[in-house]
């Protein structure tokens, strides 16, 4: 998995009644794009993700 800042992370919902997650990739703090992002969501906060396989990154100016 590869980012930069702009892109937005995607969290699918792993179980049946949570809510998927959306936020902004703040901070790329891996070499070359990789993970660990510095996210902020769409609620307002912020954490360290270290995205795992219900993670998708969607490229800045994706629809």
């Amino acid at each position: 998995m590869q980012a930069t800042v702009g892109d937005r992370l995607h969290v699918h919902s792993r179980s049946v009644g949570l809510e998927e997650r959306l936020g902004e990739i703040l901070e790329v703090r891996g070499t070359d794009g990789h993970p660990p992002y510095l996210v902020r969501f769409n609620d307002g906060h912020e954490g360290l993700v270290f995205p795992g396989p219900d993670c998708i990154v969607e490229p800045r100016g994706a629809v």
